[in-house]
């Protein structure tokens, strides 16, 4: 019997590993051979039973069995290409309906699939004229020795895979990992469960029933969930054991801004103001998330926080993830707090007046605002007490990190404008305390949203020049900023001379985020002061851009935005008295999951119903595993649906932490812990 090989060894020593395949392995994160038993199926597929071939649209997935009978390359305008290959369904010598499957610049399957081979394929038919087609299915070429492998099995694994590593090298890979590697010799996070998940691990890839499946996928879910939370707990630990400063005030500033404001504050900004000044007045750090739906009145919060921040004899900065932003805040400050004597810096890495030494590093209090900038400035803060973090989910973990180091025992308040969705705030900040605005001031607009095809812009346009006829401004927003060989969406580049001329005699002007800062500043003052009356703009106005006048948005190509970020650009209306309009324009043949979201827009404003649904539609994945969480990606369990594990580990992570503290009890934990703040500190930079 050979001898079985660690976990930890390199897939580049294995004999049965193709040389040609280890680049694209790189890419998708698997070195070694544990990291290959972690890579986890998609789904899986009844080989032995296949899907009818459809002879119309359907709106859920099939997998279909059957020979090519032909293959060919097109070529179409703007230098793009199609792979089409027709599918015949041979099945009991029945010809059916033939499937058309078609792949748009992705030369690399011409090479993959030939004339007469047999093949299965996954994907969403769809009616295009007398066609059924399926667009960019996943493929399997199947040969002749498949129907007595582990590619034909009644419970058939289908892998996430990348161009150089097809689905089918992948599971025999992993086959042979299964077979060559000390399975056992894997730890589990779960306290004297390494035989349970080698088990777990062996029954994840090639279950023997759907029991066994169920089993696997069960343990294997709670030991990722558990470690998501023993990362959280460990975080949260380590902040409450840091040494923290009382900055006790009379709140004799706040009073004067709000005697100056004319709107009283809403009932939850009152509330969240007094937790917040309860939290600076206590020795212990705070370390709070400010929620609130676009709108709310978050900054106000902050600059609150500041005020008493200052008045307590310290400095408070708060950092803004674009120029843009930035600069809004600071005019903004500026012109509250010039009549009760706070100066305000600003500090963006980009304007000439920085280059002499500033103030904020001496002994007078004062209110910084700045971007990235104020992550690498030489100098230290002097007394730094407060650092607000502006949507924080723009800067990742070791940068929020980097600007609370510049302090000797700061304050931390983080705020975001993309509501969490309830299901998840627990899960990804688990670490902070939370406070939520749950409404906004009186003095805001009604936003009305409606989804139209694009060819119903000339109607789009005349409402928008009466709209502009009566002094108000407008946003023309486009997914793009440069045509695109890969997108059909029309770049704002392109079209901002067909709405010039549209719109005429209204001043129309360009801003996207490959501007210089210079420029862009100019453009924003222009549009501010009422000089510029349409701006046409790319995903750079998406944050904390506020001008009460524009009350009027049009998205062109909505249906290629995330449907958190539309209610985000939508955010920037309905910000003055006046009744405002988003008109989301998309491509009539856009499919139906794409519209789906833009119905949503249509039904409320609420921002975290909004973050629900856009959780449901688009899954988790992008929420966990960046450097913006500091946490593991997710890849094996659904924080949606399985939510009550989640909270069961997290209930198992406090527990451990209230009787271990310092984890002295459990080393291999806080072995684990360590090892992963140093991968996050290599990937973060």
């Amino acid at each position: 019997m050979s001898t079985l090989l660690p976990p930890d060894s390199p897939l580049a020593e294995m004999d049965w590993m193709p040389r040609t395949r280890l680049p694209a392995l790189q890419r998708l994160g698997l070195l070694t051979l544990a990291d290959l038993l972690g890579h986890y199926p998609r789904r899986y597929e009844d080989r032995t039973r296949f899907d009818r071939f459809p002879d119309q649209e359907q709106s859920a997935a099939v997998c279909l069995h059957g020979m090519v009978a032909r293959t060919a390359m097109k070529f179409l305008p703007g230098r793009r290409r199609m792979f089409e290959v027709v599918m015949e369904n041979t099945a009991g010598g029945i010809l059916g309906q033939p499937i058309t499957c078609r792949w748009f610049n992705m030369q690399f399957v011409q090479k993959m699939i030939m004339q007469g081979d047999e093949i299965v394929v996954y994907g969403r038919p769809k009616k295009r004229g007398r066609l059924i087609v399926i667009d960019h299915p996943e493929f399997e070429v199947i040969d002749e020795e498949a129907a007595q492998s582990v590619h034909m099995r009644d419970i058939t694994p289908v892998y996430p895979a990348g161009d150089g590593v097809p689905v089918r090298a992948l599971r025999e890979m992993i086959h042979h990992a299964i077979e060559k590697t000390d399975i056992a010799a894997i730890p589990s996070l779960i306290p004297d469960a390494r035989h349970q998940k080698a088990e777990a691990l062996r029954a994840i890839h090639f279950p023997e029933s759907r029991d066994a499946l169920t089993t696997a996928r069960d343990f294997l879910v709670r030991e990722e969930f558990f470690a998501i939370q023993l990362l959280i707990q460990a975080r949260r630990s380590e902040w409450l054991h840091l040494p923290g400063t009382a900055k006790r005030s009379e709140g004799r500033l706040l009073g004067q801004l709000l005697d100056s404001l004319p709107f009283p504050l809403t009932g939850s900004q009152s509330k969240v103001i007094e937790e917040i000044r309860l939290d600076l007045a206590s020795p212990r750090r705070m370390n709070r998330l400010l929620q609130g739906d676009v709108g709310a009145g978050k900054t106000l919060v902050a600059l609150a926080a500041m005020l008493h921040t200052v008045e307590a004899g310290w400095q408070a900065a708060i950092m803004a993830p674009t120029q843009i932003l930035a600069e809004q805040h600071y005019l903004g400050f500026q012109r509250l707090l010039a009549p009760i004597g706070i100066e305000v810096v600003l500090r963006t890495g980009s304007r000439k007046e920085e280059a002499k030494p500033l103030p904020l590093f001496g002994e007078k209090p004062t209110i910084v605002v700045g971007t990235h900038a104020l992550l690498y400035e030489g100098s230290e803060f002097n007394r730094l007490g407060l650092v607000v973090i502006d949507e924080q989910h723009k800067f990742g973990v070791l940068q929020r990190a980097r600007l609370i180091g510049r302090g000797d025992t700061p304050d931390v308040l983080v705020m975001t404008a993309t509501p969490i969705p309830r299901t998840l705030t627990q899960t990804l900040y688990g670490d902070l305390d939370v406070s939520i605005l749950t409404d906004k001031p009186a003095n805001r607009g009604v936003i009305q949203t409606v989804a139209r095809p694009s060819t119903k812009m000339p109607d789009v346009v005349e409402f928008a020049r009466k709209h502009l006829g009566n002094g108000r401004q407008a946003y023309v927003v486009y997914p793009l900023v440069e045509e695109s060989d890969k997108l059909s969406a029309k770049a704002a580049t392109v079209e901002i001379e067909r709405w010039q001329s549209l719109l005429a005699p209204a001043e129309v002007a360009l801003l996207h985020g490959r501007m210089a800062p210079e420029e862009k500043e100019t453009i924003m003052a222009s549009f501010r002061e009422g000089r510029t009356k349409v701006l046409i703009a790319t995903t750079v106005i998406e944050v904390g851009v506020d001008v009460p006048n524009a009350n009027m948005m049009i998205v062109e190509n909505a249906e290629r935005f995330g449907l958190a970020q539309l209610h985000q650009l939508r955010g920037r209306i309905g910000r003055g008295e006046h009744k405002s309009y988003c008109i989301l324009l998309h491509d009539p043949k856009a499919p139906e999951d794409a519209l789906e979201k833009l119905h949503v827009l249509e039904q409320t404003s609420d921002g975290f119903v909004i973050a629900e649904a856009d959780l449901r539609l688009r899954g988790p994945g992008d929420l966990l595993g960046t450097a913006q969480t500091g946490l593991p990606p997710v890849k094996i369990g659904d924080i949606f649906q399985d939510r009550q594990i989640m909270d069961e580990a997290r209930a198992a992570a406090e527990k451990l932490f209230s009787e271990d503290p310092g984890l002295e009890r459990h080393p291999q934990l806080a072995s684990h812990i360590a090892r992963h703040s140093r991968r996050l500190a290599a990937i973060s930079g």
